[in-house]
């Protein structure tokens, strides 16, 4: 995620009597927000009739309805395929997307599970969890329509000379805010320390990226739920679209593995990064330059600290420290990295 995007306000409480109407679903009994999530909003919803979450999609990127038909289309089609996902549910009339004053909702099976990050797997759940995305990967190929030559083409990695600008943005925006806190001072010395080594790296800069297929766009821990050991539920497909695949790989890894102190759980990737190979029938050369790519991407993302700075929003701020470590430290364990993802 390094764009940034100015999200519309906090939506009001979902109109559950009129949406409700459009199913079989029974009367309202109660309704919670669940608390996961950046971008769109969620609801557990109690109904007289059963359990459901309650999708409200608001982000402008991705609540167009065409769009999001396009994503339960996928996510059925995955469920044919055995890949566990949840469908969202059809209302009397066939359809999946229920737009009532200018919203769209979706209505799904409540699923119960927790999430887990990579640190509480083991080496066989973590290349249980490799090998499930590679079979999304290799299942959307099989169920969506072949990507246009022009479509999802690999976009030009950061330029370095912008990003050096933006970090010059960054420390004057630290230095004026008032007051100064913590966060301020560790903002500063990322900043500082991200200069030196972009100045350092700056002949690196990769080409455009390898193949591109379709995926799911946002696997991370809050997406993937979990009941005992075993993957119960892939879920929040608003980001399906056609990108380099090896790169969500490897971007996956970087957030279910990612050690407080900003390290990589090297052991942990391997075996996820084996199954994933296996399962998307990928080359060790295809994930070796995503994981080049995805550590330039890394190394010119600022998107925390715009959010933070630009925005006033600090929802990502308890994410800063590791991830700006780790840049820090995949710089350094640059090799070790790589053949961990191709070993």
């Amino acid at each position: 995620m390094s764009s940034l995007r100015v999200l519309p306000p906090v939506p009001c409480a979902p109109p559950l009597g009129a949406l409700l109407r459009r199913y079989a679903a029974g009367s309202a009994v109660t309704c919670e927000p669940v608390d996961e999530g950046l971008l769109n909003r969620g609801y557990r919803l109690r109904t007289t009739r059963g359990r459901y979450f309650l999708k409200h999609h608001f982000d402008p990127e991705t609540a167009d309805p065409a769009a999001i038909v396009r994503q339960h289309r996928a996510t059925r089609r995955l469920a044919g395929l055995g890949v566990p996902v949840a469908p969202p549910l059809p209302d009397r009339d066939g359809r999946t997307v229920a737009v009532v004053g200018g919203h769209a909702y979706a209505l799904h099976p409540w699923i119960d599970g927790r999430h887990r990050h990579g640190g509480q797997l083991t080496p066989g759940q973590c290349a249980r969890l490799g090998a499930l995305l590679g079979a999304v990967h290799a299942g959307l190929e099989r169920v969506m329509p072949a990507p246009a030559r022009t479509h999802g083409a690999p976009a030009e990695s950061a330029d370095p000379a912008d990003t050096l600008t933006l970090i010059d943005e960054l420390l004057g925006r630290v230095r004026r805010h008032r007051p100064a806190d913590p966060f301020d001072a560790l903002a500063r010395r990322r900043l500082l320390e991200r200069r030196t080594l972009l100045e350092r790296h700056a002949g690196r800069r990769p080409p455009r990226g390898g193949a591109v297929g379709w995926v799911h766009g946002d696997f991370h821990p809050f997406n993937v739920l979990y009941r005992g050991s075993t993957p119960a539920a892939i879920v929040d497909w608003d980001r399906l679209g056609v990108q380099p695949r090896a790169e969500e790989a490897v971007r996956a890894a970087a957030i279910f593995f990612v050690r407080p102190s900003g390290t990589l759980d090297l052991p942990r990737v391997r075996s996820y990064a084996r199954a994933y190979r296996r399962g998307a029938g990928a080359t060790p050369a295809q994930l070796a330059a995503a994981v080049h790519r995805v550590w330039w991407e890394r190394l010119n993302d600022f998107w925390m600290l715009r959010w933070h700075y630009e925005r006033d929003d600090t929802r990502a701020d308890s994410q800063f420290p590791a991830t700006a470590a780790l840049v820090v430290w995949w710089s350094r364990e640059y090799d070790a990295v790589r053949a961990a993802f191709t070993g």
